[in-house]
């Protein structure tokens, strides 16, 4: 009797100041059948998040400042890509994007790649439970990035600001360069519907910290409105002056 592999993947996790987390988070993301791969991209730490991240066998990728997470995705690309030059990893592996604090919980992305492996999605994006300690306060994000998606796609997602997700190289291909910052997330989503790909929104029971309602949080929050109102008028300005 034959059996089939596991679908090949690299999982990408961006990384800020993450030392308490993150090795949980990766030993979980290696559960997940199929994981050929783990790229740890440490944006600018300050607490020997690259240090753990090396003692749990990930590839790490340093930033000597922060530069924000569409930059750490992309430089994560940039290690994957060059995996697959070496033949460390397949060139049709799915990559995955996962955040660095799901710890141990991170093992349930894996219901992500599925979809991708069996052609049923180009895009699979998690969808999450009601988080432990939640604060709420996203709402005005949220509302912005969902309906500036639904305008200019048609197609309106549950949970538009999720970044655990998985990616064919198609979908790779169409999603960058990546826009900026917490604008990553959005942009992704409208560009690889412009590419005529399928999207797909798969319930995961992950927990992660939540941003809380201080001043730095409410500053968060600012910049995540900002950088999907930048995402959005990009893409807008693109319909406007259509192709070429």
């Amino acid at each position: 009797m034959t059996t089939s592999r596991p679908p090949s993947v690299a999982v990408v996790i961006p990384a800020k100041d993450e030392a308490a987390r993150i090795a949980e988070t990766i030993r979980g993301v290696r559960t997940i059948p199929g994981v050929a791969a783990v790229v740890v991209v440490d944006d600018g730490s300050t607490d020997g998040t690259d240090a753990i991240a090396a003692r749990e066998g990930a590839e790490v990728v340093c930033h000597d400042r922060n530069h924000g997470k569409a930059d750490a995705m992309m430089s994560g690309l940039g290690r994957v890509r060059g995996l697959r030059r070496t033949g460390c990893l397949d060139e049709d592996a799915a990559v995955l994007f996962v955040d660095a604090d799901l710890e141990a919980s991170a093992h349930a992305v894996g219901s992500l790649v599925t979809p991708v492996a069996r052609g049923e999605a180009d895009l699979t994006i998690a969808t999450l439970p009601q988080q432990q300690g939640s604060a709420g306060g996203h709402g005005l994000v949220v509302s912005l990035a969902r309906n500036g998606i639904e305008e200019l796609t048609g197609w309106s997602p549950v949970q538009p600001l999720s970044g655990m997700r998985c990616l064919s190289p198609a979908a790779v291909a169409a999603a960058t360069p990546f826009a900026r910052g917490w604008g990553v997330e959005v942009g992704m989503t409208v560009d690889v519907l412009d590419a005529g790909l399928t999207i797909l929104e798969v319930p995961c029971d992950l927990q992660h910290r939540v941003t809380g309602t201080d001043w730095r949080s409410q500053v968060h929050r600012a910049a995540q409105y900002r950088d999907v109102a930048l995402a959005l008028g990009v893409r807008r300005l693109r319909r406007r002056l259509g192709p070429g």
